[in-house]
């Protein structure tokens, strides 16, 4: 990639989807996309059992609404949060002030790495709950394998979103050097006669 304001080339040039894919960054994003899609579908679809003769829905994770819908809510939110910054990140080569692109990486730097702390959260409060859980609340394990996968899937985006944030710090680093260097050194040096 060519040298630019905040890891991108001069503004204005095409959108090159081959290129756009095979970036890291974009393609940590549709992973941590589909890891909050099988978080959130899980516990959807399968969080919540009932007995016979009972009409109240319980959550598989200990009876705690709070766990499913805690769950539910960021899997959602971190869905949402993904399309944004891709569009953001198709977007991103057309913006033409520093500023502007500084502003979009420190936002990516800050959205990234609070959606790492609150998978780490969910990863924890799940991983909890359904470790409390007892057997007389869910006698045939209905949804455990749904409640696992959200679990499994909760720690591998503690993972995927701190790539991301760092991916999103070493873009801003290498940025602030270029601009560093071109402030001390803004034209070459000329020869006088």
């Amino acid at each position: 990639m060519e040298g630019g304001a905040y890891g991108a080339g001069k503004a204005g040039g095409a959108f090159d989807p081959q290129t756009f894919v095979r970036q890291p960054h974009t393609a940590l994003r549709l992973v941590s996309w589909v890891f909050s899609i099988v978080v959130f579908g899980c516990i959807v679809n399968e969080g919540y059992t009932n007995r016979q003769d009972e009409k109240e829905e319980h959550c598989i994770f200990n009876h705690n609404h709070n766990a499913c819908n805690y769950g539910i809510t960021v899997g959602v939110l971190a869905f949402l949060s993904c399309l944004l910054y891709l569009a953001l990140d198709v977007y991103f080569p057309q913006i033409s002030s520093v500023k502007d692109r500084k502003k979009a990486v420190l936002s990516d730097i800050g959205i990234s790495g609070l959606w790492a702390f609150l998978w780490f959260v969910g990863f924890c409060f799940l991983a909890n709950q359904w470790q409390v859980s007892k057997q007389e609340y869910n006698p045939l394990n209905e949804g455990a394998d749904a409640a696992r996968a959200a679990i499994t899937f909760s720690f591998f985006s503690i993972f995927t979103w701190g790539s991301l944030t760092i991916l999103a710090f070493q873009r801003f680093r290498d940025i602030s050097f270029q601009e560093e260097y071109n402030t001390l050194f803004p034209s070459s040096p000329t020869l006088l006669p």
